[in-house]
């Protein structure tokens, strides 16, 4: 049986991803490290960016506000935002960042194609 933890985002409501519990400190890890390189892109467009305030092993949403997204999907998402500003970027070698969100992507696929099989 899959075990999750959820990796809480300061974002415009709260946002809990749900990740694989191995590899939910992967995200925090990459959300720090896009914010510490964020500052240093060039292009117009660069995607706004939530902090990773926490993880956690449960989260029960008991009113209005807050969400719980899949994490393969937020992966995704992240992904294509970077995808998006690589052709306008000059003064940073955005490929580094996007080969970091794809290796992270390419591992939770392959976790829940597993899972899937299991």
């Amino acid at each position: 049986m899959a075990t999750y933890r959820y990796v809480l985002l300061s974002d415009h409501e709260p946002t809990f991803v749900e990740m694989p519990a191995t590899h939910a400190y992967q995200l925090t890890a990459l959300l720090h490290r896009l914010h510490k390189e964020i500052g240093k892109l060039t292009a117009d467009g660069v995607p706004q960016l939530p902090r990773a305030l926490a993880e956690c092993d449960n989260v029960e949403l008991t009113g209005n506000g807050g969400r719980i997204v899949n994490g393969l999907d937020y992966v995704r998402q992240l992904e294509q935002d970077f995808a998006r500003i690589r052709e306008k970027e000059t003064a940073y070698p955005l490929v580094s960042l996007l080969t970091e969100i794809r290796a992270l992507f390419a591992q939770l696929e392959q976790w829940y194609e597993e899972e899937a099989g299991a």
